[in-house]
């Protein structure tokens, strides 16, 4: 008599069998997605995973590419580094897809890529901006701005466009994220002439900063740039108030992006500003084609990271039709000469260094809702 456990065991291996053994269709292109679909990060995932189903629905209906049917497989990285390498090596040497897309996080963008670059497999990251994704990476490309590209344009907002001259910078000092884009800010407004009349780093994970706050308006700057995350930005804002200083003295980066944020701090942010790659009712036609069609989709306003995942599959599936072959390395070599690409988040160049030159959009919290208040080419 067969034991259950022997029984289950053969039903395991058959199932892995018939996986390993399954035949690729000549009618349909293979690309690979690895995202964070659960985990800590897993509305970042969920929201790019959007976008990117509404841009296969969108290229299938339309003839496919090269006349083939786009088939994404995903695969959920659990928000973590160590599945994300995992999972891409599974997407290369068990599923055989010839590109890549993903991840929103830097950190995972980093550790995917490497595997990704060094199996000669083309990857696209729809979100991460720290300039090391795509860094001597020939295989590695974004569809978004970088932090040095990001926080050079909010310096030049406030230099040009809030016409002031005194600011203040905090940030979170040992958060990468946070103290790289205020180090490319820093850089960028003393080029311009402007002065950094004080200039305080917090711990990661503070909850009080009234002592900070206090500081930062007795040193009288005519603006505060805080490059941080949406939550504590929530308790920034919420405590200068307290203190007196107003919303509208803020500019922030991306990391507000969140509708947590005006949920929190709509009030206390009104007339602040950040930086970021989209906002609903940007003015440019693709984008309200892509709001138009993703809102009969799916009930509901698209997020940036949306916009983001949308326009990272849709400039893959471009340079796949562009290829002269449907090979990792001839899909590569399109995606690199990717010119005046028109996208819901911009119309896109890829430079030299594989990061998608477009306009950063400047977002204004207005009646606590995200509103475009300009964009500004990055340089």
């Amino acid at each position: 008599m067969v034991s259950r456990r022997v029984f289950g065991l053969g039903v395991a291996l058959a199932a892995l069998l018939v996986a390993g053994c399954e035949k690729d269709d000549p009618n349909e292109i293979k690309v690979g997605a690895y995202l964070s679909l659960s985990g800590a990060d897993s509305t970042f995932g969920t929201d790019t995973r959007e976008g990117i189903e509404l841009a296969v629905e969108e290229t299938n209906a339309a003839g496919g590419v090269k006349g083939k049917r786009i088939r994404v497989i995903y695969e959920d990285d659990k928000s973590t580094t160590h599945e994300a390498v995992q999972k891409v090596r599974q997407l290369i040497d068990r599923n055989k897809v010839v590109a890549l897309l993903g991840e929103v996080a830097s950190s995972r963008s980093l550790a995917g890529g490497l595997i990704a670059n060094t199996s000669k497999v083309p990857m696209v990251t729809p979100s991460s901006t720290a300039v090391e994704v795509t860094k001597n990476r020939r295989w590695v490309f974004r569809s978004c701005f970088t932090d040095d590209q990001q926080g050079a344009v909010g310096a030049r907002f406030i230099w040009n466009d809030l016409g002031k001259k005194r600011v203040g910078v905090f940030f979170a000092a040992q958060d990468s994220y946070s103290s790289g884009l205020a180090r490319a800010f820093r850089d960028e407004f003393k080029k311009l002439g402007g002065e950094i009349v004080i200039d305080k780093g917090y711990q990661k994970g503070e909850t009080n900063f009234r002592t900070y706050l206090s500081e930062l308006k007795a040193a009288n700057p005519d603006v505060l740039f805080v490059p941080n995350y949406y939550n504590e930005m929530v308790l920034i804002a919420r405590q200068a108030r307290e203190v007196g200083i107003p919303g509208s003295m803020f500019v922030g980066g991306d990391g507000w992006d969140s509708s947590n944020l005006v949920a929190g701090a709509g009030a206390e942010l009104e007339g602040a500003h950040f930086t970021n790659h989209y906002a609903p009712d940007v003015p440019w036609e693709n984008s309200k084609k892509f709001v138009t069609a993703f809102t009969a989709k799916y009930e509901h306003e698209p997020t940036s990271l949306t916009a983001q995942g949308y326009d990272a599959a849709k400039l893959l599936f471009d340079a796949i039709e562009r290829a002269p072959e449907t090979t990792p390395a001839s899909i590569r070599d399109a995606l690199a000469a990717t010119k005046d690409f028109k996208g819901a988040t911009g119309t896109m160049t890829m430079d030299k260094d594989h990061n998608a030159n477009k306009p950063i959009v400047v977002v204004r919290i207005q009646d606590k809702k995200f509103v475009y208040a300009t964009q500004i080419l990055a340089e």
